[in-house]
């Protein structure tokens, strides 16, 4: 699988490992304020943009489920010379890092997670409030009627305009923290009518719409070295997502409540989230 990449190198290599990964509706461009500041402090940080996604190719094979993605990620860590990573990231590239901890024991040595899908253990299962289900309409399409939901965006504008949708009036950002230029250039790679309809493919795996490649690892608790955050002015995660973290993660550092922070908080506290990699992962 070909997976394109954003490589910085420390000044005085080599360099802690340190993979971050992207959600939806995103690419390696959320990273953006994050990569330069974290090489400085010493990290080869490695920012693919997921199967499908951004400048990477198509899934050749049809998948886009977690295993897949966690797969290919460990693919690119150990093809750079890696015997193991310390990794961030929010919404499915949380639950790609999570899974992949577990994939490969040992891989991922520490983890900050954000915002991101949580382990289905069942006896944690819980009603998702009102305000949850409302803002996961999204999902729902995505996941169910994925081919009517591409036909409806069947111009560059229209698909650049849905994908922005996400980053303003959806609720998933703090208000104000992208301007419709940010807004623009994070949406510009989904103008491609092939990308947007195989980032569908994470949901519609989700959903049983789509073939697995594997069972996902995500159905248990996780051991990994785990530092949590959560940007409350997200609309989309559970309003109780520290709570479920507690129960999740068996070696766990929070949730701390990150004021002025949404979905998106390497973009929107990029300088909150690069001191706690820092201090958390060196």
């Amino acid at each position: 699988m070909e997976l394109a990449y954003w490589r910085e190198m420390p000044t005085h290599p080599p360099g802690t490992p340190l993979l971050l990964a992207h959600g939806w509706p995103e690419t390696k461009r959320i990273w953006a304020r994050n990569v330069e500041a974290l090489a400085r402090a010493g990290f080869d940080v490695v920012v693919p943009d997921l199967r499908g996604f951004g400048d990477s190719a198509l899934a050749p094979d049809g998948f886009y489920d977690l295993a897949a993605h966690a797969n290919d990620l460990h693919d690119l860590i150990t093809g750079l010379g890696h015997e193991s990573c310390v990794a961030a990231g929010g919404d499915i590239g949380g639950a790609v890092i999570q899974d992949m901890g577990l994939r490969f024991e040992g891989f991922v040595r520490r983890q900050v997670l954000f915002n991101t899908v949580l382990p289905l253990i069942p006896e944690l299962q819980r009603e998702l409030l009102p305000v949850t289900r409302a803002a996961a309409d999204y999902f729902i399409r995505q996941g169910r009627d994925a081919d009517g939901l591409a036909a409806e965006l069947d111009t560059p504008d229209k698909r650049v305009r849905y994908v922005k949708e996400f980053y303003g009036h959806r609720f998933w950002a703090t208000p104000g923290a992208f301007s419709d230029e940010d807004a623009t250039w994070m949406a510009e790679p989904f103008a491609d009518a092939e990308k947007l309809r195989a980032s569908f493919g994470n949901y519609e795996s989700a959903v049983g719409a789509r073939p697995l490649s594997d069972t996902p690892r995500f159905f248990e608790r996780n051991p990994v070295p785990t530092l949590v955050l959560y940007g409350p002015d997200d609309h989309v995660i559970w309003p109780d997502f520290p709570e479920r973290c507690e129960q999740v993660f068996t070696e766990l550092i929070g949730p701390f409540v990150v004021p002025r922070a949404g979905h998106f908080l390497q973009w929107e506290r990029s300088e909150l989230l690069n001191q706690a990699i820092r201090y958390f992962c060196a």
